[in-house]
């Protein structure tokens, strides 16, 4: 059966990848870090830049989807608007840095707040069981799938929504603890720390762009797929900068940091605001909506593979689809992956990873709008970027930014990690086509 299956995904089904993509270990983890090295001020303008930044790069992947409507995200678009060499790269690095890390940080924060419900549960088989359960959910029934991942992600929005509402209208918050920094903090928001925060930021905000991969399974795409980006990452955009003022509007800089506490700063926020059994509470809500941020993760990924196996740039049996479900080999690759990073990985680590990678690619895809503009003008576009040129512009600047601070700042997770990643792709590229020649010129029998 084609990867690109039938289309099923409505505007409704579309947003909630979306949001469900967004919203996840990013906000409930990266706050805790950041606040370590910035103050509240700069802390803000870290979330309303990633904002931003998600937006403009929104605006241009509405395009590109809207243009070529069918699985695949990057993978299509660079393959179209640079070279096939460039596409497999962009795949390769999906199915390592783009959903199988993220989906192993979100399960090892899963595993986190799960163990703080239940002490005798331990974190890591929290998360592998997590990862085992959605991957054969997304495996063997796309629709079903579909429909859990929208109803986790609707409580979702609203527990977090409650939660905003609640800590600043009665929680034992006080404003004056925005005053509050830890010693060595940064307020300078042109500062090589403030863009090594931005990678907590644009981990959390990772998942603008979930719905283009799954284009070819969204109903009337030209429409709702731009919808879908746009309505998403808005919301998204308001309620992190919501959330993380009412984590540092519930207590001190001290009490907040995951370095100093311990604990997730959602975990610290609602102790502080609530009382001790808020946090237990709270702790269980953010384990739940975690099952939908892997869930979108899971359900997107093999989309990538798949198409890349459909144009024969990969083993031809990872499009095979089960009867109702998704790419069933492409999902139980992305599912091993994800559980052997989950095991050996280290999230601080994980996520600078993730950040570095996921900016060359997404930089990438831009570039390439402005390419398939000049070489194909009277290609179909239903929808065209909102602000062109300036959107993409800030888009690429502000990510080669990232990306220079990045490499900077650490080494290890962007030169080696990310290079190891790179080199490999380009790598199995070469091999790849090797191999199809030698198949091309052997004698048919």
């Amino acid at each position: 059966m084609s990867v690109s299956g039938q289309r099923r995904l409505g505007l409704t089904a579309a947003t909630a990848i979306v949001v469900a993509n967004m919203i996840g270990t990013g906000v409930f983890i990266s706050a805790g870090y950041m606040v370590h090295a910035l103050d509240a001020t700069a802390s803000l303008i870290a979330w309303l830049v990633g904002g931003v930044l998600a937006l403009c790069g929104a605006a241009v992947y509405a395009e590109l989807g809207a243009m070529m409507p069918r699985v695949g995200g990057e993978y299509v678009y660079l393959r179209e608007g640079l070279h096939p060499a460039v596409g497999f790269l962009s795949g390769w690095v999906s199915l390592i840095a783009g959903f199988s890390a993220p989906i192993a940080v979100a399960a090892l924060a899963f595993g986190r707040y799960s163990h703080a419900v239940i002490p005798a549960l331990p974190g890591d088989i929290a998360a592998l069981g997590l990862i085992a359960f959605v991957t054969g959910l997304h495996a063997v029934h796309v629709a079903f799938g579909s429909s859990v991942q929208t109803a986790f992600t609707a409580v979702k929005v609203v527990l977090i929504s409650i939660f905003i509402v609640a800590g600043l209208a009665v929680g034992n918050g006080d404003w004056a603890n925005l005053d509050t920094a830890i010693p060595g903090a940064t307020s300078s928001i042109v500062s090589g720390e403030f863009a090594v925060q931005l990678f907590w930021v644009s981990f959390a905000y990772a998942g603008w762009n979930a719905a283009a991969y799954v284009a070819g399974e969204i109903k009337d795409p030209g429409r709702n797929l731009p919808r879908a980006l746009f309505i998403g990452t808005a919301i998204v955009t308001v309620l992190y900068l919501l959330l993380n003022l009412v984590f540092l509007y519930s207590a001190p800089a001290e009490k907040l940091s995951a370095i100093k506490t311990g604990l997730e700063i959602g975990t610290s926020s609602a102790i502080a605001l609530f009382g001790e059994s808020a946090g237990v509470w709270l702790s269980t809500l953010i384990a739940l909506a975690l099952v939908s941020t892997v869930s979108a993760m899971v359900m997107a990924g093999p989309r990538v593979y798949a198409a890349m196996a459909e144009d024969g740039l990969f083993f031809r049996f990872f499009a095979v689809r089960h009867n109702k479900g998704g790419p069933l080999y492409s999902v139980l690759l992305q599912g091993i992956i994800a559980a052997a990073l989950a095991l050996y990985g280290h999230l601080d680590e994980l996520v600078r990873y993730i950040g570095f990678t996921l900016s060359i690619f997404a930089a990438l895809a831009v570039v390439a709008a402005f390419t398939l503009r000049r070489h194909r003008p009277d290609a179909l576009r239903p929808y065209r970027a909102t602000g062109w040129p300036v959107t993409p512009a800030v888009f690429v600047i502000l990510s080669m930014w990232l990306i220079a601070q990045g490499i900077r700042m650490h080494p290890k997770e962007c030169l080696l990690w990310g290079g190891l990643t790179l080199s490999s792709g380009i790598a199995v590229y070469f091999l790849w086509n090797v191999l199809a020649g030698v198949k091309k010129d052997l004698p048919q029998l």
